[in-house]
């Protein structure tokens, strides 16, 4: 999975084209969205085989729980993280990947104004990533005022000089930032500047001559502003070779020595002609840029780069790439990085670093006759080969790797290759060989400049600006930006605290009417009836559902956990949500509260490992007071967001038409087949129902299910509890899709609520979850199982069967009653013996004798049986009894005592 912020042909597609395509030899499948549409789409229709484009509007619409995992490209991807940041959601692996720099500037911004909430914001989102990666050590941490860039594990061995920097994305780490350097941005700029600046065109405009030798020195970037210490320090180093080479004068040319760090102001350029004026170098001899002009420039018209940082950096340097890809022999110190990629005197000269002598020693060879020699020219041609492909293995390993450690993948997925079946890559150029040109590149005059264009980030600000307006504009029309914003959950605090305040202001306005009051003019009269109409229709308007479902034989609850899935649920007199979570509820609707009905589930443990069959318990317990229909069904919400198996408008036709004509029998009724998941799976062989129920949990259904039936029933060991299901290549239910008579209904959930019971006292808590492979699963461990139950019960209790096609709604009979003698275990399953063992169950939780510390099936729902009835009677009597002896001794005391009327007047 994964989501494109754009589908522009820029160097962070072709890094992600060339990442994901050797993913996928590795067995990784992906389906590519995108928020905004583009030239590279065919690209990426070619990679994923399909595609879709998201639209802002279109991004709440999608469930991301089919996906094992979530890749976001860039800010640009925030809308869809948004819906990611909400249940049921929140559990999908999100890697978010950073490329733009454009929020880490704005951060200060947003900090000096005082908009702490801004920040807030952003880091909430961050937060919610499980890993955020940057293509650069340095992007997420430490920025110098301007844009030089500090890598924060150098922080403790800078000099006290370095004290102005400041925080980059770093104030958003939450401890999952990563990095994954590339070098594709780089080769692309450098490329794309070529192709539209010729060298020598450069050198006039800058006033060097045709035959000048022109060798470029690299200072470090992490010092900006300030002729700093390291600077200095290679201003030093340099020593010797400005002395030799400077004063000479080769026959047609001479050697120029151009100086690039630090800006481009008059005081390092001062500096610089101080320290060439004491080694006695002509005012001429001697230049220097600033990291904030056009490097590129400046890059282009060198011969030879020196790298003279003192400072050694995680990443390999940019500006060093760059320069590479202009076909630039380099001079660099023998940095651990540099090494790690570059070998000497094949694709660059090292010398050990502080050492003037070999430094000026990796300097002669490349130059002959005051010219480049040769083997300069060799270099720079292996130079430039590899860095034309330089990171890209290092790169894909590291996203497989990342992919690896992120992504848990489900029982029945079929698990991808380990790194180690990696080939040696390459990035993807082929596919953009002619896509270079400048109006391609994302690249500005800077090195350092963004390299995108996130206007997510102030479409961000401007919501948050206009709040700040409209709560905080002046009368002299001036903004006072307040030091905490509401945040998302502040808002939801106080639509809580204005709908208890609504209530009780109802409240206290209907017992006034109940009140005796003067009569008031007819216009009053009027006025209050109006406003009666009106709260009227806003209270009840979430009964207008209940209304409209009035006389109707069916209701169909959709099963929803989470406000992530509020765009999924249908609308209308068929459907009616069940949240099993009452904040996530839909406010202007009337949803049911399954919390609310069944207390359990406000224990986010049992709500986890049970899942949607809790709404089912939720509905039955006292089903009389929600529920007084023939019919009931249930759907869950992750069948609108798979779509290929919620019901059309047609099959809802044909399900209401059918259970009107066929008002009794036992039966049920299905739309979700079992092996649409196997489909999806790839497993094209025939799957039996337990081999299925296997996959799914990671192979430990069939033991489960036995060892929950045994415990159930109280069997030994000696006899068989695994009921057998046909293999007669018919269909079984999945999803919780289905609908059945009432009573049926009842009976079902009376045979799962001890089934979930048996299967909690077997498993002993999600801690040692048999029936899942990675966390996520562990969390849902029971559900999956229970998911199946249906079948298993319907079966075997002899129900008839229908699969319903969701699409055209024909109707197909599924292991017919007639074919399974002889497979059914209808002893198991007759309702007399079920009720039997469900009273004892009743009259045990009633007697507080509770087999062991956290029994779950006094929490499913009622606990009834028919000793009730005796206590109750029991308990009347006695009242009755103790009523009548208090009477008879009141009388006895009177008739003893005898009773004295006083006498009148007395």
């Amino acid at each position: 999975m994964q989501i494109l912020g754009n589908m522009r042909k820029d160097p962070r597609t072709l890094m992600l084209l060339s990442v994901m395509k050797n993913l996928q030899k590795l067995g990784y499948v992906f389906k590519v969205f995108a928020v905004e549409n583009g030239e590279a789409r065919p690209l990426w229709e070619q990679l994923a085989g399909h595609d879709k484009v998201l639209v802002s509007e279109q991004l709440g619409y999608t469930d991301w729980t089919v996906f094992e995992g979530v890749i976001a490209d860039s800010l640009e991807a925030k809308e869809a993280i948004s819906s990611l940041m909400q249940e049921p959601f929140r559990s999908v692996p999100l890697i978010w990947i950073i490329h733009e720099d454009i929020l880490a500037n704005r951060l200060p911004v947003y900090q000096k104004m005082g908009q702490n909430s801004l920040v807030s914001h952003w880091r909430s989102a961050f937060a919610r990533a499980n890993a955020v990666v940057f293509p650069q050590f340095t992007l997420p941490v430490y920025s110098c005022v301007t844009t030089s860039i500090v890598p924060k594990s150098l922080l403790c061995i800078l000099p006290k000089i370095i004290q102005f920097v400041q925080m980059l994305h770093s104030v958003l780490d939450d401890g999952n930032f990563v990095a994954i350097p590339e070098s594709v941005v780089d080769v692309w700029a450098a490329e794309s500047y070529i192709e539209t600046h010729t060298k020598q065109t450069l050198r006039e405009s800058n006033g060097f001559g045709e035959d000048d030798l022109i060798i470029m020195v690299l200072g470090s970037s992490f010092f900006y502003d300030d002729f700093s210490w390291d600077n200095a320090v290679a201003m030093h180093m340099l020593g010797p070779l400005l002395t030799r080479y400077g004063r000479r004068k080769d026959t047609g040319g001479s050697f120029k020595f151009v100086f690039l760090y630090g800006n481009s102001t008059e005081g390092q350029s001062d500096a610089v002609q101080k320290v060439a004026s004491r080694l006695g170098l002509t005012q001429d001899t001697v230049r220097h840029f600033g990291l904030n002009e056009d490097v590129n420039r400046v890059l282009r018209m060198a011969d030879i780069l020196v790298y003279a940082s003192s400072q050694e950096e995680q990443d390999f340097p940019s500006l060093i790439v760059r320069a590479m890809s202009f076909g630039i022999p380099i001079i660099t110190p023998d940095f651990p990085i540099m090494k790690n990629y570059m070998a000497d005197e094949v694709h660059g000269m090292f010398f050990k670093r502080n050492d003037p002598d070999t430094l000026l020693k990796a300097f002669v060879p490349l130059i002959s006759d005051g010219r480049l020699s040769k083997f300069a020219q060799t270099i720079a041609s292996s130079g430039r080969l590899l860095i034309k492909d330089m990171m890209a293995t290092e790169c894909i390993t590291g996203y497989a790797r990342l992919l690896e450690n992120v992504l848990h993948f489900p029982s029945d997925t079929f698990l991808p290759d380990s790194i180690s079946h990696l080939q040696v890559a390459t990035w993807e150029w082929s596919l953009f060989r002619s896509e270079t040109g400048p109006t391609e590149s994302l690249i500005q005059d800077s090195a350092y400049a963004s390299v995108g264009r996130s206007g997510i980030v102030f479409q961000v600000e401007e919501k948050f600006t206009s709040v700040v307006e409209s709560t905080n504009t002046v009368d002299n029309n001036t903004i006072i930006f307040s030091d905490e914003l509401p945040s998302k959950s502040d808002w939801d605090v106080l639509e809580e605290v204005e709908g208890a305040e609504e209530y009780e202001k109802l409240e206290s306005e209907e017992l006034e009417d109940r009140m005796e009051r003067d009569v008031e003019d007819w216009e009053e009269i009027y006025r209050n009836a109006r406003k009666s109409e009106k709260l009227k229709f806003e209270v009840n308007e979430r009964d207008e559902g209940e209304l409209e479902r009035t006389g109707q034989p069916l209701c169909i609850y959709e099963i929803y956990n989470g406000a992530g899935a509020w765009p999924f649920l249908h609308h209308g007199s068929l459907y009616r949500g069940l949240s099993l979570s009452s904040k996530d509820r839909r406010l202007s609707s009337d949803d049911v509260d399954a919390a609310d009905r069944l207390p359990l589930l406000n224990d986010t443990y049992y709500r986890d490992i049970i899942c949607e069959i809790g709404g089912m318990f939720s509905v039955a317990n006292k089903v009389d007071s929600i529920h007084m229909r023939p019919w009931i069904g249930f759907q869950s919400w992750r069948a609108a967001g798979r779509k290929v198996v919620s019901l059309s408008s047609k099959a809802e036709g044909s399900l209401e038409n059918i259970i009107q004509q066929d008002t009794k029998g036992e039966i049920v009724y299905f739309w979700t087949r079992l092996d649409i998941d196997g489909d999806a799976l790839g497993r094209k062989n025939a799957l039996t129902f337990w081999s299925m129920c296997d996959i799914l949990n990671r192979g430990n259904c069939r033991t489960t299910f036995e060892e929950a039936f045994r415990h159930m029933y109280g069997l030994p060991e000696h006899i068989e509890a695994l009921p057998p299901m046909p293999e007669d290549g018919h269909h079984w239910s999945s999803l919780h899709n289905w609908v059945m008579p009432t009573p049926s209904f009842l009976e079902f959930v009376m045979f799962s609520r001890m089934f979930s019971e048996s299967l909690d006292a077997v498993h002993n808590g999600s801690e040692s979850c048999t029936l899942a492979s990675s966390h996520l699963e562990r969390k849902h461990c029971y559900c999956r199982v229970l998911e199946l139950l249906v079948n298993v019960w319907a079966y075997h209790s002899g129900r008839k069967m229908v699969y319903i096609n969701p699409k055209d709604g024909s109707l197909e009979e599924q292991h017919q009653l007639s074919q399974r003698k002889g497979f059914m275990w209808a002893k198991y399953f007759n309702f007399t013996l079920l009720k039997s063992m469900d009273e004892d169950l009743a009259e045990a939780a009633d007697d507080n004798d509770h087999p062991r510390e956290r029994w779950l099936w006094p929490l499913t729902g009622e606990v009834h049986w028919k000793g009730v009835y005796e206590r109750e009677r029991e308990e009347r009597y006695r009242l009755k009894m103790d009523k009548k002896r208090k009477t008879k001794e009141k009388l006895y005391d009177r008739i003893k005592n005898g009773y004295k009327q006083k006498s009148l007047g007395g």
